[in-house]
């Protein structure tokens, strides 16, 4: 090892819910695109604030819940009129009507596997470490309890550790700090 030190961003807490609302929306407008906010509940409107879009994970749900209903289906068109065909009372082999409860009972499992896996997927879950977990201001202070933080990434295109400690000052931020990986 060379002893450098990798640097995870910086990070900046805020005493009220309103002053990191007003810093994430100032941090958003300044063109930073790999930044957080960590709040001990949730904040109304912070979404917009950080210019978030909205959750992909109702396509993940809607699809999800497609190919349980189209499994249903098939599944049952299969095994009733293909697989083992039995005439009963002269019915039909197949019958959407008859079929439409295990379909949709597919379509509500497959639809919650859709969103349970889309969650962990853009969320990029499971994560085993993350560099905020090890910094003794963000978990031993309250990130959980009572103070609110913003933390601008290194990765970010216009990172610069001057510029972006600066930026943080101006808006309030206090406590900053350089989070290291």
């Amino acid at each position: 090892m060379n002893g450098s030190v990798n640097v995870f961003g910086i990070l900046a807490e805020f005493p009220t819910p309103a002053d990191l609302m007003h810093a994430a929306e100032k941090v958003r407008d300044a063109g930073y695109t790999r930044w957080d906010v960590y709040t001990p509940f949730p904040v109304h409107g912070m979404d917009h604030a950080m210019g978030l879009k909205n959750s992909k994970v109702g396509w993940f749900a809607f699809f999800g819940g497609l190919t349980g209903y189209t499994t249903g289906m098939l599944m049952i068109w299969f095994m009733n009129a293909f697989d083992y065909p039995i005439v009963v009372g002269g019915k039909p082999m197949f019958s959407p009507f008859s079929a439409f409860p295990p379909s949709y009972e597919l379509t509500i499992l497959f639809g919650a596997f859709g969103a349970l896996g889309g969650m962990l997927i853009l969320n990029r879950l499971p994560r085993w470490h993350h560099p905020l977990l090890k910094h003794p201001r963000f978990i031993e202070r309250g990130a959980s309890h009572d103070k609110f933080f913003l933390v601008i990434e290194a990765r970010d295109p216009k990172y610069d550790e001057a510029s972006v400690r600066q930026l943080l000052e101006s808006l309030g931020g206090q406590n900053i700090e350089v989070v290291e990986e």
